[in-house]
């Protein structure tokens, strides 16, 4: 005759205890964790949302602020067209501010050159002057060191980039051999025939 053996668990609810409190456990690890990344959401769509307004805020600012310009130029009726535009940066970008221009020649001329006179006319400027003749030294020297001096002044080879000789001519003045000449600066303008670009 074969014998039954029953199995009886003393410990089931200790164990039915244990898994109720593990489910527990990770029931409040995921809540927490959602929560969690809902605030961290919610925040960064409050700051995104908040930099957005001001965008649009400053954005709507400077929109009115042109309005109330345009507004301005309506009432007052200067209107610029394509023409006013093209002039005024012609005379912009064409001006030569004579006041640096004749600073820097000053400057660049030394006590052995003497400007006599100067024009400006098509664009070109005609510089006159006289030298000394020294025994010492060759008839040219000086003119051509002075041109160079004139070419590497950024204040006068800006507006007349090409800078050259034109023509001399032996003077005498009481009893001194003196040498006359004329420079040209062409401007960037110069076409060569008395005109503009």
């Amino acid at each position: 005759m074969k014998t039954f053996y029953f199995k009886i668990n003393l410990n089931k609810f200790g164990e039915l205890k244990q898994k109720a409190e593990a489910e527990r456990r990770t029931f409040r690890i995921a809540a927490i964790s959602y929560a969690a990344i809902f605030i961290i959401a919610s925040i960064i769509a409050i700051v995104l949302s908040s930099n957005l307004s001001s965008k649009i805020k400053n954005r709507s600012a400077l929109l009115n602020s042109i309005r109330d310009e345009i507004k301005t130029y309506k009432v007052s009726g200067e209107f610029l067209s394509s023409n006013d535009l093209a002039r005024l940066n012609n005379i912009s970008s064409e001006r030569i501010f004579w006041t640096q221009k004749l600073v820097a020649l000053s400057e660049k001329t030394t006590d052995k050159i003497a400007i006599t006179h100067f024009s400006f006319k098509s664009n070109k400027l005609s510089l006159f002057g006289i030298t000394r003749l020294d025994r010492n030294q060759k008839e040219f020297d000086l003119i051509n060191e002075f041109i160079v001096e004139l070419n590497n002044n950024e204040q006068i080879s800006s507006d007349f980039p090409k800078i050259q000789f034109v023509k001399s001519s032996k003077d005498k003045e009481k009893d001194v051999d003196i040498l006359r000449f004329q420079i040209d600066c062409i401007s960037k303008s110069y076409t060569g025939k008395g005109g503009r670009k």
